[in-house]
């Protein structure tokens, strides 16, 4: 208990060690000085709570809150001093926020726990005592050997034993994992694969040494030593051979694997993805608006505080007649009576702070987000995937960016490949209709002499190989097909490309079927170039068949050649290219290498290298992917060096990684260069238009991409990132830190002496080390004078580093980046808004995104209507609520002036504590969740409205200071207003009583539920039904609530000074004049501000809101639309119109041409009204 209390604390981690010894189905040493480590369960744990800790676990993290611990410090202190409110005042608003928080994390929290339930009861069969035993998942240990069949589901970290297949591999997809797939194939060592029964596992003894779980879904680094007739045998064991949870089995009967990671501590576990801990800048303004008010709060009970023992000075008023002091208060220190006295009006007074602010912002925020998914205009019907979001604590970021940051491939462009053209040994190709013609054919070439390789499209048809189509003698011509023979066979071989088990069954085992076309294998890859490369080989002849046990099947002109695999060296970003040896059927020995140009050229010692790295560049140039071919031929001496130390550096347990690359580069040397691929990646539909709108909005886009220079620039140019207007500017192949500082110089001096209104910057990765290095400030300094960047041959990390320079940068700007691959993951949780892209290269980015999207086109809508109306309904929730409160407030401080400061309520308890949860709640969230001030495709066509919110504008001082002195000014208009109309006039009640406290407060009270209620109503612009009901529900409950509570004498309530009150003064007719001219007066000052701000300071939006779009509008000076026969007051009508900006939905049309950009037909579950165009 002791030791599992200690490892909670994280004194005394469970992992002593850096490995972990596995003993295969638990078979531990007999000698007894083994001691066994201790391993988790197989349970998953994605809840957070439990029975036990949810009451004091849950308390805690919302006490962490500043405003819901000040308010529990209000209550405790109602509770232990007398104050003039009840304690029930604070403490049931409170309760009832702790209570709504705890109830929806609960729920949710529930939902988990029957999630995991169903996961950790989910049968499994385990190999105990020589059967298999049938168990829960939660129950599996590690060591233990499961067995899983086809289709099922992985439920821990598996290293593979053996499949129904002799040479114990298997295949499986891990689209749950990372969103890929493809078929993947997991190998078990030769020792295990045979052993392919219950019976046969039973006489396994074997022990796996492996690294201590890690979330690397990628990596896995261990070694499995098997005794087999008193010997031990060494294999190693790698990601090939690991089977990851939440993966599931295809293609294969059934397969055997032993337990090494189990439950929390599966890779798959280990990968969970916490909330993010990101904030908004409207989370950040509302923090310092509270400081503000907390320093209001305090500023009114330090003056009240004083102001009272200033009047109390006096002798008459310090204790008189009718409120005689006892003898422990006049005995008690001035001290204490003044803290007390303090401590009493901050009680008073706290109600400023509006506690319920955070829920309410809580659940617009949660409401609000499934808008995102529901709008039809952000599903892509193609793909069938709509738009998630998942984390609604940024919805109004999306309408402050200011930075784009994108990535290229799969992202712009489709990340769908197509071969395009190649070079083979100094020569260029196209591929046109299926053949691969030389550039520049001669005049006297005919259909049937093409060239050479245009006959490998009809692999029985050997007449077409003539002479004449490359001008050569029948000696260079033999030496040519060998050439390009071994080009495709090296993109046939080099790859991890794989076909499905039913299409191998039918090709690969009997003689070649001539009626089975290339074009019907179907096949499998991780990486879309690999796919496109294999696809076109077997066009042009050269048919991938698939892979046999450790054999690799091609036919060629009909021929089936079987390859013996023999190693293959996995890509990884920092080589940047894949190799692999394999043996022919002549018995020779090939190193096939294929990877970028500048890590395939250097190790080049032969072929036609100057030629192929022009041809290259030209591809590039057209915005063209490529990649290098290379080979060698290795002897069987060399051979043996390369299979020893390939096996001592992958069966090492410490520094594998660091050894493997060590032998990688040993191997890939002194290579004869074959010539280079080039594929193309077509454009998304609409990302020049999503990139100019952007620009239109006052959002700077800036590329990071992993591509070549060439090919960056070209596809820049393609989607309107940089344009040929604009004045392109270059930091690339930078040696040295004093290179990189003089050519910025002189770029910055190139920006100030140019008259060009737009620069591009262009920079590449080894040039971005040394400017981050020691330039930062010079690089930054350009790149804000640059309408767009830029940055190619980006590592993952660099990709973070330059939006982290951004974001720290003295304007702080708000980030936005956009990936769909794992490599830009990290730029994606770096920036403030991260966006995945759904696409081709797995969903990790989508995973670890705040939004995803199915397209990049979507973004424009995404920002421009979501993030605007985002934004516009949070900040008017914020300004509101603070306005509504110093409404609130305020009266109760300047009634202290008329009472002597004995900190007398100027309401009732029970409206004290009403106000925000039930009389003005309501109206607030619903503006927050369906306002639309403008039309959604007015917001998405004009995207330059986008500006008019940019910077947190509608949060700034100027804008609080403007809501904070409203509410100061209709708080005195209640007040003062009650106080001159009726407070001295005794006739007014019918009975003749005069007016008391609780009549007079009540007024006041009335007054302003109405007022801030009618102060919603203005500034709502788009109506629907629900908004009608809360809006005049809530007066109409405020009033129906106020005659049940006050006439009724209610037994459970102690002391009733509402009772009639509320009845009597309703009776009187000047009380409702009282109230509709306060009402109106209070309104009328902030629609007469309304009018001069339209008239002389519209802005952008206002004016839209004016203005005839598309001619569908008729009306010239309103967005409303009246009938002919207007009567006189038209005129005033169309004016309120005006000065409101509001429209009925009814009386607009909406239909927008065809030729709109963007969307043709706003299908937005965002109107929510029917609209009738007939009207107009």
């Amino acid at each position: 208990m002791w030791r599992w209390v200690r490892q909670q604390l994280g004194f005394d981690p469970p992992h002593q060690s850096d490995t972990r010894t596995i003993y295969i189905a638990n078979r531990f040493p007999q000698n007894g000085l083994y001691t066994p480590q201790k391993f988790i369960d197989n349970r998953i744990i994605s809840s957070k709570y439990t029975v036990w800790n949810f009451v004091p676990k849950n308390l805690f993290e919302q006490f962490r809150r500043v405003a819901n611990f000040y308010f529990l410090i209000i209550f405790l202190v109602q509770l232990m001093i007398d104050t003039p409110t009840s304690p029930i005042t604070s403490g049931l608003p409170l309760f009832f926020v702790i209570t709504v928080t705890a109830i929806k994390q609960g729920y949710e929290d529930w939902l988990r726990h029957n999630s995991d339930n169903e996961v950790n009861g989910a049968p499994v069969y385990v190999v105990r005592s020589g059967g298999l035993v049938k168990t829960r998942s939660k129950n599996i240990r590690v060591g233990d050997i499961v067995r899983i069949a086809k289709d099922e589901i992985f439920p821990a970290d598996l290293v593979l034993l053996s499949s129904d297949r002799l040479d114990g591999s298997c295949h499986i997809t891990t689209a749950s994992l990372d969103g890929e797939t493809n078929l993947k194939t997991h190998v078990a060592v030769p020792e295990t694969a045979v052993l392919q029964t219950v019976a046969n596992l039973d006489t396994l003894v074997a022990v796996i040494e492996c690294q201590q779980p890690e979330a690397d879904l990628y990596r896995f680094m261990g070694r499995m030593i098997i005794t087999q007739q008193m010997e031990e045998i060494v294999r190693p064991l790698g990601p090939e051979s690991l089977l990851l949870r939440g993966a599931r089995l295809k293609n294969t009967k059934e397969i055997f694997g032993v337990a090494v990671y189990t439950g929390m501590e599966t890779k798959m576990a280990l990968n969970y993805k916490s909330k993010s801990q990101k904030r908004s800048a409207v989370e950040k303004s509302m923090n310092t608006f509270l400081i503000i008010y907390l320093i209001i709060l305090i500023s009114e009970a330090i003056i009240s505080t004083i102001l009272k023992y200033t009047w109390q000075a006096e002798e008459k008023w310090d204790e008189p007649w009718y409120n005689q002091k006892t003898e422990h208060q006049r005995n008690s220190s001035k001290i204490l009576r003044f803290i007390s006295d303090f401590l009493a009006f901050l009680v008073l007074y706290n109600f400023i702070i509006p506690i319920s602010l955070y829920v309410t912002v809580e659940m617009q925020k949660f409401l609000g987000s499934f808008f995102i998914g529901w709008d039809l205009d952000l599903y892509h019907e193609e793909s069938d995937q709509k738009a998630q979001v998942n984390t609604s604590d940024l919805n109004e970021e999306l309408g402050q960016v200011e930075y784009v940051f994108t990535d290229k491939t799969g992202t712009l462009t489709e990340n769908e490949m197509q071969f395009r053209e190649c070079s083979i040994n100094g020569i260029k190709y196209q591929e046109i209709s299926g053949r691969l013609v030389p550039e520049g054919p001669t005049p006297d070439s005919s259909e049937g002499n093409l060239s050479y390789l245009s006959s490998f499209s009809h692999l029985n048809n050997l007449s077409h190989l003539t002479s004449s189509s490359f001008r050569t003698s029948p000696e260079n011509e033999t030496e040519l097909i060998k050439e390009h023979d071994l080009f495709f066979k090296a993109v046939s071989l080099c790859h991890t490309v794989q076909i499905s088990n039913v299409q191998i069954d039918g090709i690969g085992d009997g003689p070649w079927q001539s009626s089975l076309a290339p074009s019907q294998l179907e096949y499998y890859a991780s990486s879309p170039d690999e796919k496109a490369l294999v696809e076109a080989a077997a066009r042009i002849g050269i048919v991938f068949i698939g892979n046999f046990e450790e054999t690799m099947e091609v036919k060629t002109l009909g021929k089936l050649e079987r390859y013996k695999l023999l190693h293959i060296l996995e890509f990884d970003s920092d080589r940047r290219r894949m190799s692999v040896i394999v043996q022919a059927p002549s018995g020779e020995k090939f190193l096939f290498a294929k990877g970028a140009e500048s890590s395939i050229l250097p190790k080049c010692i032969g072929g036609e290298i100057e030629k192929t790295r022009i041809h290259v560049d030209e591809f590039a140039l057209k915005g063209l992917r490529t990649l290098c071919m290379a080979y060698r031929q290795l002897t069987s001496e060399e051979y043996e060096v390369i299979d020893r130390r390939l096996f001592e550096a992958r069966t090492a347990l410490q520094l594998r990684e660091e050894k493997l690359a060590n032998v990688f580069q040993f191997i890939e040397k002194e290579l004869i260069l074959l010539g280079a691929t080039a594929v193309e990646d077509r454009l998304q539909d609409k990302v020049r238009e999503t990139i100019e709108a952007l620009r239109m909005a006052g959002i700077k886009v800036w590329v990071l991409t992993g591509d070549k220079h060439e090919t960056a620039v070209s596809v820049s140019l393609s989607c309107g990132h940089f344009h040929r207007t604009m004045n392109i500017l270059e930091l690339i192949n930078q040696k040295s830190d004093s290179e990189c500082a003089e050519q910025l110089r002189q770029l910055a001096r190139r920006i100030t002496e140019d008259h060009v209104i737009q620069h591009g910057l262009v920079v590449d990765g080894t040039s971005l080390s040394l400017a981050l290095r020691e330039h930062e400030k010079l690089f930054m300094d350009v790149c804000r004078n640059c309408s767009a960047v830029l940055c190619c041959r980006m590592a993952p990390l660099q990709k973070a580093k330059v939006i982290r320079l951004i974001k720290i940068s003295p304007e702080k700007p708000i980030t936005l980046a956009v990936g769909d691959g794992a490599n830009d993951v990290s730029m994606i949780q770096e920036a403030h808004v991260g966006i995945g892209i759904m696409g081709k290269e797995g969903r990790q980015a989508a995973r670890n995104s705040d939004y995803a999207i199915a397209r990049f086109k979507f973004l424009s809508k995404l920002l421009f209507v979501h993030g605007h109306f985002y934004y516009i309904r949070i900040a008017t929730l914020v300004q509101y609520f603070f306005y509504k409160n110093v409404c609130f407030i305020t009266p109760q401080f300047l009634y202290q002036f008329y009472c002597l400061f004995s900190q007398q309520t100027l309401y009732d308890s029970v409206y004290l504590t009403l106000y925000n949860i039930c009389f003005t709640s309501l109206p607030i969230l619903i503006y927050s969740l369906l306002e639309q001030h403008i039309d959604p495709q007015v917001l998405h066509n004009k995207p330059t409205l986008y500006r008019d919110i940019s910077k947190n504008r509608l949060l700034s001082i100027k804008t609080f200071l403007y809501w904070t002195i409203l509410g100061f000014s209709h708080a005195f208009i209640f007040f003062f207003g009650s106080y001159f109309l009726m407070g001295k006039d005794i006739s007014l009640l019918g009975n003749g009583q005069m007016f008391g406290n609780w009549t007079f407060g009540t007024l006041v009270f009335t007054v302003m539920v109405i007022t801030v209620t009618v102060k919603m109503a203005l500034e709502t612009r788009f109506w629907t039904w629900i908004n009608h009901l809360v809006t005049w529900g809530s007066i109409i409950f405020y009033f129906v609530f106020s005659l049940f509570y006050g006439g009724i004498l209610w037994p459970f309530l102690g002391s009733q000074n509402m009772y009639f009150v509320f009845f009597q003064l309703l009776s009187s007719g000047s009380v409702w004049f009282a109230i509709i001219l306060m009402v109106v007066i209070c309104l009328f000052l902030d629609i007469v501000k309304k009018v001069f701000d339209r008239q002389l300071y519209p802005t952008n939006t206002e004016k839209a809101q004016l203005t005839e779009t598309n001619s569908s509008i008729k009306c010239l000076d309103s967005m409303c639309c009246f009938s002919e026969g207007e009567t006189a007051c038209a005129s005033v009508g169309r004016m309120l119109e005006r000065v409101i900006g509001r429209c009925s939905p009814t009386h607009v049309s909406r239909s927008w041409s065809a030729s709109d950009p963007f969307y043709t037909n706003d299908r937005s579950i965002l109107t929510l009204s029917t609209m009738d165009s007939s009207t107009c």
